[in-house]
């Protein structure tokens, strides 16, 4: 058997199952592989075991580590902040909850964006996380330690959160798979907050398979976070009829010819009936309308007090909430749900699910989109975000896979959108893409070779 650390966690489940593996060594897989990669990629804040996991269970002894901002009492949560820094919970968030009643074992904590606000992978407190791929290039923010781990298969699968791709574009940066769950479908409870009208979390792991069991376990209602949806949590990964739309005219004018030329090989896969293209511009400054001022309103207390500490960027950021008007902030909230309603009457009149890329650029350098980015940085960051905020806005679920590579050997994320709550069908979508092609499957080159 190759290194138990590289199986994807259904495989390595199944090793389980069958005694052919043991907890023990998948854990002293991982570690071997976390010590071996950890001054490279930068993706660990911590290593410490803080629950063994067990054998029972959906998830029973699978290796995670999840993004820094997930509480479990007496752990210390930095949040990826210095403000934070030694903070310690005193209470569990829901979905660790849930893992550890699955029988996961959380091996860590993982390398983020200060307080989950940047989508880069740029840390000044903690240090920059590196692309396992190339380590001049980003993760992806902000669950940026997230989609490394996993990349580098330092772990079999992460939690992270999304408030405008922030799951979206590690996954993409890091060739692995992720889900952004539906607003309302996973608890909050206990995570740390940036804009509550947009935040969710959802896992990354390696395939749809890999996420679907993770999210199995920690999806549904808790009277703990009075959004969370009482529908029932549907998963299946079985065939089924799926009619998936795209607009390959836009994607043509607006993605690299690498990234267009990857992602319409996709749409030919899944036969992709094409559709007028909505309205990402608009909706994706609708999300950072909400975005700038609910993050604002949040950290009102520490920009009086401690703005000091605080990294530039992140100050900048918070700052520009403030001068958001009441008036605008409300108005962008009151359209939210005739803009839903347009998506899905639409773009989905016909489809299931809508195809697009995940990052219509190729990865950039974190020299190129961090501070000495010079003037056409701000525009390489409008980009990674572009085609992830608007479904932050319209608050429904998406699902990004690797679907190729560009010249430079890195990694090209494929997006796919569906209606509210249709995770089981984004999900089947993407493992029946995943069954006949292995983009999920490479490993980074030096990972390879070592």
């Amino acid at each position: 058997m190759s290194e138990p650390a590289t199986l994807s966690l259904a495989q390595a489940r199944a090793a389980l199952e069958r005694r052919e593996l043991s907890a023990a060594e998948l854990l002293q897989s991982c570690r071997r592989r976390i010590e071996r990669w950890q001054p490279r990629l930068n993706a660990f804040v911590s290593t410490e075991l803080r629950f063994p996991g067990t054998e029972r269970g959906a998830l029973g002894g699978i290796p995670l580590a999840h993004k820094d901002m997930f509480y479990r009492a007496g752990r210390v949560s930095n949040c990826g902040s210095r403000i934070r820094k030694g903070w310690m919970a005193g209470t569990t968030a829901a979905v660790l909850e849930r893992l550890d009643a699955a029988g996961a074992a959380d091996i860590g904590t993982l390398n983020m964006a200060e307080f989950a606000y940047g989508p880069t992978g740029h840390n000044e407190h903690w240090g920059d996380c590196c692309n396992p791929w190339k380590p001049e290039y980003i993760t992806g923010g902000s669950s940026s330690g997230s989609g490394a781990a996993v990349a580098a298969r330092l772990v079999f699968g992460a939690l992270g959160s999304d408030t405008g791709g922030s799951i979206r574009v590690p996954a993409a940066a890091c060739g692995v798979t992720g889900l952004k769950t539906t607003w309302g479908r996973v608890s909050r409870f206990g995570a740390m907050p940036l804009s509550h009208s947009l935040d969710t979390i959802g896992p990354l792991a390696r395939s749809a398979e890999d996420c679907m069991l993770i999210f199995a376990a920690i999806a549904g209602h808790d009277d703990r976070d009075p959004i969370t949806s009482r529908a029932p949590v549907q998963v299946d990964l079985g065939a089924r009829a799926l009619r998936v739309a795209v607009s390959s005219a836009w994607i043509e004018r607006n993605a690299h010819p690498q990234v267009a030329s990857a992602v319409l090989a996709a749409a030919r896969f899944f036969a992709a009936r094409e559709v007028e293209a909505p309205e990402f511009d608009l909706l994706s400054a609708h999300c950072l309308t909400v975005m700038q001022a609910e993050a604002s309103a949040q950290h009102v207390q520490w920009m009086r007090e401690r703005s000091q500490d605080y990294s530039s960027a992140v100050r900048v950021r918070l700052e520009a909430g403030y001068a958001i008007p009441a008036a605008q902030y409300l108005e962008v909230l009151r359209l939210r749900t005739m803009w839903l309603e347009r998506f899905t009457a639409t773009t989905l009149a016909d489809a299931d699910l809508y195809l697009c890329p995940a990052v219509p650029v190729p990865v950039p350098t974190r020299e190129e989109t961090g501070p000495r980015g010079g003037t056409e940085m701000p525009q390489r960051l409008a980009q990674v975000t572009r085609l992830t905020r608007w479904v932050n806005y319209l608050g429904v679920p998406a699902l990004v896979l690797p679907c190729g590579f560009d010249s430079r050997g890195l990694p090209i994320g494929l997006q796919l959108v569906g209606r509210p709550f249709a995770e089981s069908t984004l999900l089947a979508a993407g493992h029946r893409y995943q069954q006949e092609t292995d983009w999920h499957e490479r490993l980074p080159e030096p990972i390879v070779a070592s």
